[in-house]
């Protein structure tokens, strides 16, 4: 599981950037700072209770994410770093995917982890791993 968080980070990091500027930050949550986050989104309230029981049950979570830095008159550059985002998150995703690695992007999970300051960026998009006999994201109860 771990071998496959650390080529998703990889994955994620040489991904394409817009302008050439890299502002992707990236991390691999497991054991307690696994269940610390967990526990942070319980406490978030009710609409986080699913997706944490999903982090819980997951090997690791990778966080990516990116520093926007401020918004100017020009909007673009800040725009291009979400979109640095999304293809960084997709590469991940597609690689663990290609390893037959079950996973999910959660929005929720970078909401927490931003919370608790497991990565400095402005937005954090968080992907749990399973590696189990069935998907654990495939029957999620609302």
């Amino acid at each position: 599981m771990l071998n496959v968080a650390k080529l998703m980070v990889v994955a994620a990091r040489t991904a394409p950037k817009a302008r050439g500027e890299d502002s992707i930050k990236t991390a691999i949550v497991t054991d307690n700072d696994k269940e610390r986050l967990a526990s942070v989104m319980e406490e978030m309230g009710t609409e986080y209770i699913r997706d944490a029981q999903n982090v819980r049950e997951s090997g690791a979570v990778v966080l990516i994410g990116v520093e926007c830095g401020e918004a100017s008159d020009s909007w673009w550059p800040f725009k291009a770093k979400l979109i640095d985002l999304g293809i960084a998150v997709g590469s991940a995703a597609k690689l663990a995917s290609e390893l037959n690695v079950d996973n999910r992007v959660m929005h929720r999970i970078g909401v927490a982890a931003m919370k608790m300051e497991l990565l400095r960026a402005d937005e954090i998009l968080g992907i749990p791993l399973s590696i189990k006999g069935k998907n654990i994201f495939f029957d999620r109860k609302a």
